[in-house]
């Protein structure tokens, strides 16, 4: 089979079925195409018969399909035969960097975020001595999975033919290209790229992020610096490699998953064969429903339990009323008879501030500037441990955590604090009267938690200051750290 006989239709290696196009450039051809037997969309590029790079396309794909990292695209197959070459990877769904753009700039955090998955996926890639070298926004995507993918590495540069005798300074400006783009809805190039105008220049040199959009962070300005704008670094040295990037954004608290709420079950519908044209939900059953007017086996044994409790009822209700006809109460028993008491319910108390409580390090302080976006209410805000080596901590203290104050002696009910999806977290809860950590009495703790977590003291705490202590984190794009995004403080109501 030539290269010139693809089209719709085709099968390569008896189980890869072309079905589109998507773009054809210089010899490239971009399918999107059917596994037929993993029944599930990939990407195949083939060749013209006179594309030049083939071999090396072919060889940089195998490479690639070696890497374990999700956040980059994988690589299924890879071949150069009977005059037929193609590389078949990962289809990917979802909203590429220019798409995000499309309506202008993103929050400071949500690009820096991308960029710093982004770095982290790169930095695999170089320690196997692969890069990617044509970063454009097109190239990173988050996806309908909620996940980052950086797509083409290794096998977008052999596709354009590009090489460079420093490919680590080449995908960390590239980086920082990205976070630029992310953070102005502006290209730091000479001409447009992906949609996206090019940068403003003052002075012959692009302006830093913070010149063209206002509300950047300080330090996403200098990270961005550092990576692509050597004339506005101000002696700080240069992220020259992505794992360098990766270090510089690795603060950076990854947002929390969008929860996913199934939608409720349909009526059930009779079964219908494929063959008709509609493939329906199938619901089990442990044995077949009840038909319509005919009540099952389980109902008449219902049915005849709530009458029996009826009878029994009356019964009981006639007797006492009986002894209380024959034998009434005097006057004065009957008004010493205390009321029933009023069920009361908790009630939410607010913290006057919070800080990040570490007073076992060598700061003492565990990145006390972001603490009021756990108590803010906001649900996409959220505190953060520093990032350690283990689960442990790095084995270098006991535990950090987040330290409430509430203004005053507080009676304590409930703490819900909403953490990280990621499983491994063990917190405590500790409250008393001062915020030295001896003074602070643990009152409840939970093992292995994660999302929303409610710690219950076995009796009513009393104290100013409520902390919640992490003593062991979770896993976090290769590091440890511990992330509350919302803190509610319940305490006993009274009558």
């Amino acid at each position: 089979m030539s290269a010139s006989t693809v089209e719709p239709g085709t099968r390569l290696a008896q189980r890869f079925r072309l079905e589109d196009r998507v773009n054809e450039s210089e010899g490239a051809t971009l399918w999107k195409a059917i596994d037929e037997i993993l029944a599930r969309p990939v990407a195949v590029h083939t060749f013209d018969p006179d594309f030049p790079r083939v071999t090396e396309v072919v060889t940089a794909a195998r490479a690639a399909s070696r890497l374990t990292d999700p956040r980059l695209t994988q690589v299924f197959d890879a071949a150069e035969d009977d005059g037929l070459a193609y590389v078949v990877s990962e289809w990917v769904t979802g909203d590429s960097l220019a798409d995000l753009l499309a309506g202008g700039p993103l929050e400071p955090e949500r690009a820096a975020v991308l960029v710093a998955e982004a770095a982290e996926a790169l930095a695999h890639a170089h320690e196997h001595d692969l890069h990617h070298l044509c970063l454009r926004p097109s190239k990173l995507v988050w996806t309908t999975g909620n996940t980052v993918k950086v797509l083409g590495v290794a096998v977008d540069a052999a596709l354009a033919g590009l090489t460079t005798d420093d490919p680590a300074l080449e995908d960390a400006e590239g980086l920082g290209r990205l976070l630029y783009a992310g953070l102005t809805g502006h290209w730091p190039g000479d001409e447009e790229e992906g949609g996206l105008p090019a940068a403003p220049m003052i002075d012959g040199h692009f302006c830093t992020p913070r010149q063209v959009t206002a509300g950047v962070p300080g330090y996403l300005d200098t990270i961005t610096c550092r990576a692509v704008l050597p004339e506005s670094r101000r002696s700080q040295s240069a992220l020259a490699r992505p794992d360098q990037v990766a270090e510089a954004l690795a603060d950076v608290a990854r947002p929390l998953p969008i929860s996913y709420t199934p939608p409720p079950s349909p009526p059930h519908v009779p079964a219908v064969s494929r063959a008709e044209g509609l493939e329906t939900q199938q619901r089990t059953y442990s044995s077949p429903p009840p038909r319509a007017n005919q009540p099952s086996t389980l109902n008449r044994v219902l049915m005849t339990f709530v009458v029996l409790l009826v009878i029994a009822a009356v019964g009981v209700g006639a007797w006492t009323l009986g002894r209380k006809l024959g034998n009434p109460a005097p006057p004065e028993a009957a008004r010493s008879q205390a009321p029933p008491s009023a069920t009361v319910e908790p009630q939410i108390v607010k913290p006057s501030s919070a800080t990040g409580f570490d007073p076992l390090g060598d700061d003492r302080a565990e990145h006390p500037e972001l603490a009021k976006d756990a108590i803010d209410g906001e649900g996409d805000t959220f505190w953060h441990t520093t990032n350690y080596n283990s689960a442990t901590l790095g084995n270098l203290k006991p535990g950090v955590g987040l330290l409430l104050d509430m203004g005053k002696p507080t009676k304590i009910a409930d703490v819900i604090a909403t953490l990280s999806t990621a499983a491994g977290s063990s917190v405590e809860l500790k409250v008393g009267d001062s915020p030295d950590l001896s003074s602070l009495k643990t009152v409840a703790k939970q093992k292995d938690v994660s999302g929303k977590v409610t710690l219950t003291p076995a009796e009513v705490a009393t104290g100013q200051y409520v902390l919640i202590w992490f003593t062991r984190l979770p896993a976090d794009a290769g590091k440890f750290r511990g992330t509350i995004y919302d803190v509610v403080v319940y305490s006993p109501g009274t009558a």
